[in-house]
């Protein structure tokens, strides 16, 4: 069933979520340029400078620990990604 502009009368989606149809999801895809492991090395790399430039603290060690999480998961990507799927050194 396809749905058209919402008018005064029909409402889209909320009518037909009243007669208890279910509604379809729409997924909008999107290429990306890089690949996810260099996409969360650049983003481990922004956040080690940036958290370079902020005094000792608790926001520092947030970042510090975000840029952890980021790099691991890029060499967790690229482990998984590998043809032999040797463990991590």
């Amino acid at each position: 069933m396809r749905l058209g502009p919402p008018t005064p009368e029909r409402n889209g989606a909320f009518d037909l979520m009243q007669q208890g149809e279910r509604l379809m999801t729409v997924r909008h895809r999107f290429k990306h340029a890089e690949t996810l492991e260099a996409r969360l090395a650049a983003e481990a790399e922004r956040l080690r400078e940036q958290a370079s430039s902020l005094p000792p603290g608790a926001a520092r060690d947030e970042m510090l620990r975000k840029a952890r999480q980021a790099e691991t998961g890029s060499q967790m990507s690229e482990w998984l990604r590998s043809p032999g799927l040797q463990p991590p050194d």
